[in-house]
């Protein structure tokens, strides 16, 4: 089945570096086609991963492609917990998100479009997460490194200062105060120095 959009783009299959690229190629596609609500369209973003399989599912030095599960491909897109694990929806939502200022987002968007990671995973779990600024900017300052724009060694550690630690922190701290609220500088200051101190002397 095919459906109609209000006004014709024309797509490529391209290469994408990164979640960045993907996600300003993929808004600049919805916006020209004039689609309301694309979050809402599993089809659109299945048929998108199918354009764009060279970048959700490359070829691997052995020549296999790993598609791994199944909602990395098919959005879930009723699923508001696990349609961020969509490899095209996740960085379309995040870019879309922080479109005045991209680079904020950094921390989300600098991975591979095929490998997200555990930063991502963390914290796209949550809307209330991704969507705001002091909690992407502070996630930033910790865990990506200025000089080259990728994620700092230890980032995704599962033990102290780690992105799952922070998670566990934002979530301690949701319950009594308003994260949209606070700054990225008010955030890292709650974080508990002991467990973080190798990412607090970065940022």
């Amino acid at each position: 089945m095919t459906e109609a959009v209000p006004e014709p783009v024309k797509v490529n299959s391209v290469q994408l570096a990164s979640r960045k690229e993907a996600g300003r190629l993929l808004l600049e596609w919805v916006e020209g086609a004039g689609l309301e609500r694309p979050e809402s369209d599993a089809g659109l973003w299945t048929w998108l991963s199918l354009l764009l399989f060279d970048s959700t599912c490359p070829v691997d030095g052995n020549g296999m492609r790993k598609p791994g599960k199944y909602n990395r491909h098919i959005a879930e897109v009723d699923n508001w917990q696990k349609r961020h694990r969509h490899l095209l929806l996740s960085p379309f939502l995040v870019y879309r998100a922080h479109r005045d200022q991209p680079d904020r987002a950094c921390v989300l968007l600098c991975q591979q479009v095929h490998k997200p990671g555990d930063i991502v995973t963390q914290i796209t779990e949550r809307q209330e997460y991704w969507s705001n600024r002091g909690v992407i900017e502070a996630a930033g300052a910790l865990y990506i490194d200025p000089a080259t724009g990728k994620q700092r060694v230890g980032a995704q550690n599962k033990s102290k200062g780690g992105v799952r630690r922070f998670a566990d922190v934002l979530n301690q701290l949701d319950l009594n105060w308003y994260l949209y609220g606070m700054s990225a500088q008010e955030l890292i200051e709650y974080l508990p120095e002991k467990e973080f101190s190798r990412f607090l002397t970065k940022a």
